[in-house]
């Protein structure tokens, strides 16, 4: 297992996004990198990641920013299918759907795309649980990939954010997960 140190075009998609992500960057970026290793240690043949899972890293919480809520979901994918017409790859778009729609399943996923979904779904949860849900994967690993790519306030900002959500949504707290 190696830790993924570069995908040029997810770097791209940040880059373009960095104005509206501002301060929390750092920490963004550096949750992508552990979502896009910890998906290719669960899925050594897709190394190094499909465009796809490249795309949908990028984009999977990028409405927090552009949204300004934890209800991300359907403004991360719209913004990924714009993407993707953008470029004449909008074959993709169901695929960066799947992906970016359930990375916050509770359940595993077993429809189109999981060969793809289900171990980008892990990987996310395996970051968002600090390690403390690994699907597998050896914790000296998990630590190797946290600390090549530190937090950097992501889990804070991630914290603060649920506490506004609870404050407007009391009854709806979390409303990015789906069973």
């Amino acid at each position: 297992m190696d830790v993924v140190l570069e995908c040029p075009l997810t770097e791209q998609i940040l880059a373009s996004y960095a104005a509206v992500i501002g301060k929390d960057l750092p920490g963004y970026r550096n949750h992508v990198y552990r979502v896009l290793s910890f998906y290719t240690a669960l899925n050594p043949q897709d190394r190094p990641p499909c465009t796809a899972v490249q795309i949908a890293a990028a984009f999977h919480d990028l409405g927090i920013w552009t949204h300004g809520t934890l209800d991300y979901l359907a403004p991360s994918i719209q913004l990924a299918r714009a993407f993707l017409a953008e470029r004449g790859e909008s074959p993709l778009a169901e695929q960066v759907s799947a992906l970016i729609d359930e990375h916050h399943k509770l359940r595993p996923y077993r429809r189109t795309h999981a060969a793809s979904v289900e171990p980008f779904r892990q990987a996310d949860m395996i970051d968002v649980s600090l390690g403390l849900l690994s699907f597998g994967l050896p914790r000296p690993f998990i630590r190797e990939v946290q600390a090549r790519y530190p937090d950097q306030g992501f889990h804070w900002m991630l914290a603060r954010a649920s506490a506004r959500q609870f404050l407007r949504t009391p009854l709806r707290p979390l409303p990015m997960f789906r069973w």
